[in-house]
């Protein structure tokens, strides 16, 4: 079936419908990733949006059971050159074509994406929609309730030893989860606007601030309920939990011309001068003007000298706008979960001297 990917703008792509038949409009974003879409396709980050993919073929090792970030995709659209229909791998389960129809998710593949991305890059990031009829692009509201949307409805608990977290899930990845696991800890995951009362009842040594889809300026509640955690218990944010833990000490944030997606973005730790190859995602960042005196950067994006970590100077609360752990990522970020347990060790050591 034919489709067509039209943007705000007026361009137009032609191609071939894939996945679901149905048109779809969201915000056009794309992906710098050379593997791992299907962590990237179930990655709630992407909530509401249509994502393209920047590497030419995608589809060819099919979808398994094993790596998905979240139970089901919860963007609107995939964007790609070229969709493999003969997939290989022991993995493989279905093809990516069968799993997007399935999960009631339209595509579109056999587009010059190369052109799809320099437009976003020159122009910034644009509203489109996935045609498969005969309709054209219209003029929609801005999509809200995005975090509502991939949260948790309630608390869960993932059992491990006694040092227990608390995980505020604003789309939280599932391989972050897995890491926490493995190191022994036990996790208790409760949903995005549960209250700051709510959290601490739990008694975690510890709260983590999820990654999740959206601007962090639509969520001003978790904002001020994190606000009322901080000086409480150690506080690590991670992508849309770093802007929210930013928010709360007093940063503001602003929208990127066209945002972080992939696998290998450069980012310097100020601290120690290592440079680690990050995966990120995301489309709103920290300013890094008036920075509020008991705040300090400790990260930055080395193409375009963005905010990539914060810490407070002397409360155990830290954040990275970098994953620390996903299923495509490299290993060198996994240390920041560690820095984070560190914390909570530090702060109970000093709790009970």
């Amino acid at each position: 079936m034919r489709a067509r990917l039209i943007l705000e703008d007026g361009n137009q792509f032609v191609g071939t419908a894939i996945g679901s038949k149905k048109s779809c409009e969201g915000e056009v974003v794309f992906t710098t990733g050379m593997t791992g879409y299907q962590e990237t396709i179930t990655d709630p980050s992407y909530c509401k949006q249509l994502v393209a993919f920047t590497y030419p073929l995608i589809g060819n090792y099919g979808i398994n059971l094993d790596d998905m970030e979240a139970i089901r995709p919860y963007l609107y659209g995939v964007i790609t050159s070229e969709i493999c229909t003969d997939p290989s791998n022991w993995r493989k389960r279905v093809s990516l074509d069968q799993y997007l129809s399935d999960c009631d998710i339209t595509g579109i593949s056999g587009i010059d994406t190369r052109k799809l991305t320099k437009l976003i890059r020159q122009k910034g990031t644009m509203r489109g929609k996935i045609s498969t009829g005969n309709e054209d692009f219209s003029d929609i509201y801005k999509d809200l309730g995005v975090v509502e949307a991939v949260t948790t409805k309630q608390t869960y608990i993932i059992p491990g030893g006694e040092k227990r977290i608390v995980v505020i899930d604003l789309g939280i990845k599932r391989g972050i989860l897995e890491q926490l696991a493995v190191k022994g800890i036990t996790v208790i995951v409760v949903p995005a606007f549960s209250s700051a009362e709510k959290i601490l009842s739990y008694k975690p040594h510890g709260v983590l601030v999820s990654n999740g889809p959206g601007d962090p300026k639509d969520v001003g509640q978790i904002v001020k309920n994190i606000d009322k955690l901080i000086g409480e218990v150690p506080l690590y944010g991670i992508c849309l939990g770093h802007q929210i833990l930013g928010l709360a000490m007093g940063m503001e944030t602003f929208k990127m011309k066209v945002g972080h997606r992939g696998g290998n973005h450069p980012v310097k730790d100020l601290e120690n001068g290592r440079v680690y190859i990050t995966s990120q995602n995301h489309g709103y960042v920290l300013n890094n003007n008036n920075i509020p005196q008991d705040v300090a950067v400790t990260h930055v994006n080395l193409n375009d000298n963005t905010v990539e970590g914060i810490k407070h100077k002397s409360l155990p609360i830290f954040s990275t706008q970098y994953y620390p752990k996903a299923n495509l990522e490299l290993r060198e970020s996994r240390d920041l979960l560690d820095k984070f347990i560190v914390n909570i060790d530090n702060w109970q050591k000093g709790r009970v001297s």
